[in-house]
Protein backbone atom coordinates (compact mmCIF):
# COMPACT_ATOMS: atom_id res chain seq x y z
CA UNK A 1 0.00 0.00 0.00
CA UNK A 2 1.24 3.45 -1.23
CA UNK A 3 1.09 6.58 1.32
CA UNK A 4 -1.24 8.93 0.16
CA UNK A 5 -0.16 12.24 -1.40
CA UNK A 6 -1.29 15.16 -0.15
CA UNK A 7 -1.69 18.92 -1.76
CA UNK A 8 -1.61 20.42 0.94
CA UNK A 9 1.30 22.35 2.01
CA UNK A 10 4.55 20.94 4.49
CA UNK A 11 5.18 24.94 5.65
CA UNK A 12 1.94 27.66 5.93
CA UNK A 13 1.69 30.04 3.29
CA UNK A 14 1.89 33.39 5.53
CA UNK A 15 5.57 32.31 6.34
CA UNK A 16 6.29 33.02 2.40
CA UNK A 17 5.77 36.56 3.95
CA UNK A 18 7.64 36.32 7.02
CA UNK A 19 4.35 35.81 8.95
CA UNK A 20 2.77 39.95 7.68
CA UNK A 21 -0.36 39.19 6.69
CA UNK A 22 -0.82 43.04 5.56
CA UNK A 23 0.95 44.39 2.25
CA UNK A 24 2.54 47.72 3.21
CA UNK A 25 0.19 49.07 0.71
CA UNK A 26 -3.00 49.32 0.33
CA UNK A 27 -3.43 50.30 -3.24
CA UNK A 28 -3.40 46.35 -4.38
CA UNK A 29 -6.28 45.08 -6.07
CA UNK A 30 -6.44 41.54 -7.24
CA UNK A 31 -7.13 42.36 -10.81
CA UNK A 32 -3.96 44.94 -11.10
CA UNK A 33 -1.80 44.55 -13.55
CA UNK A 34 1.50 44.00 -12.39
CA UNK A 35 5.01 44.10 -14.71
CA UNK A 36 8.49 43.75 -14.06
CA UNK A 37 10.71 46.77 -13.70
CA UNK A 38 13.71 45.13 -14.73
CA UNK A 39 15.87 45.93 -12.28
CA UNK A 40 18.89 42.98 -11.60
CA UNK A 41 18.42 40.81 -8.84
CA UNK A 42 20.66 40.88 -6.26
CA UNK A 43 20.85 38.31 -3.21
CA UNK A 44 18.31 40.61 -1.28
CA UNK A 45 15.37 39.23 -3.12
CA UNK A 46 13.93 36.60 -1.10
CA UNK A 47 13.20 33.16 -2.95
CA UNK A 48 9.66 33.91 -3.18
CA UNK A 49 9.79 37.26 -4.75
CA UNK A 50 12.02 36.15 -6.86
CA UNK A 51 9.81 33.30 -8.30
CA UNK A 52 7.26 36.42 -8.67
CA UNK A 53 9.55 38.20 -10.65
CA UNK A 54 10.52 35.07 -12.80
CA UNK A 55 6.41 35.08 -13.70
CA UNK A 56 6.91 38.42 -14.88
CA UNK A 57 9.83 38.37 -17.00
CA UNK A 58 7.71 37.34 -20.07
CA UNK A 59 5.31 39.85 -19.62
CA UNK A 60 2.35 41.50 -17.55
CA UNK A 61 0.30 39.26 -15.03
CA UNK A 62 -2.61 40.23 -12.85
CA UNK A 63 -2.13 39.90 -9.08
CA UNK A 64 -4.32 36.83 -9.30
CA UNK A 65 -2.69 35.27 -11.67
CA UNK A 66 0.43 35.51 -10.11
CA UNK A 67 -0.98 34.08 -6.79
CA UNK A 68 -2.33 31.19 -9.14
CA UNK A 69 0.57 30.65 -10.36
CA UNK A 70 3.10 30.31 -6.81
CA UNK A 71 -0.10 28.49 -5.68
CA UNK A 72 -0.48 30.97 -2.90
CA UNK A 73 -3.92 32.73 -1.28
CA UNK A 74 -4.04 36.39 -3.17
CA UNK A 75 -3.89 38.12 0.01
CA UNK A 76 0.14 36.32 0.95
CA UNK A 77 0.88 37.22 -3.26
CA UNK A 78 -0.35 40.52 -1.92
CA UNK A 79 1.97 41.06 0.72
CA UNK A 80 4.73 39.92 -1.95
CA UNK A 81 4.41 41.69 -4.54
CA UNK A 82 3.67 45.04 -2.25
CA UNK A 83 7.56 44.26 -1.23
CA UNK A 84 8.44 44.65 -4.39
CA UNK A 85 6.51 47.22 -5.82
CA UNK A 86 8.14 49.03 -2.56
CA UNK A 87 11.73 48.28 -3.66
CA UNK A 88 11.14 49.32 -7.35
CA UNK A 89 11.25 46.09 -9.00
CA UNK A 90 7.49 45.81 -10.05
CA UNK A 91 5.27 48.50 -11.24
CA UNK A 92 1.31 47.56 -10.41
CA UNK A 93 -1.29 49.48 -12.24
CA UNK A 94 -4.68 49.56 -10.43
CA UNK A 95 -7.51 47.79 -12.59
CA UNK A 96 -9.80 50.74 -14.29
CA UNK A 97 -12.75 51.40 -12.65
CA UNK A 98 -16.13 50.34 -14.39
CA UNK A 99 -17.22 53.93 -14.64
CA UNK A 100 -14.21 55.53 -16.58
CA UNK A 101 -14.18 52.30 -19.24
CA UNK A 102 -15.63 53.51 -22.23
CA UNK A 103 -18.57 51.59 -24.14
CA UNK A 104 -17.34 49.81 -26.97
CA UNK A 105 -20.28 50.65 -29.27
CA UNK A 106 -20.30 54.40 -28.35
CA UNK A 107 -17.16 54.66 -29.62
CA UNK A 108 -17.78 53.08 -33.09
CA UNK A 109 -20.69 55.63 -33.44
CA UNK A 110 -18.21 58.41 -33.28
CA UNK A 111 -15.85 56.13 -35.27
CA UNK A 112 -18.19 56.17 -37.80
CA UNK A 113 -19.93 59.32 -37.68
CA UNK A 114 -16.33 60.80 -38.14
CA UNK A 115 -15.33 58.57 -41.14
CA UNK A 116 -18.87 60.08 -43.25
CA UNK A 117 -17.55 63.73 -41.56
CA UNK A 118 -14.01 62.34 -44.07
CA UNK A 119 -16.25 61.06 -47.37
Amino acid sequence: MTPRQSNRRLVPAYLATGGRATPSRNTLDRLSLLSSSRMPVTSEVRPQEHRVLELLQPGALSLAEVAAHLGLPVSVAKVLVADLVDAGRLHARVPIPEAERFDRQILERVLDGLRSLKS
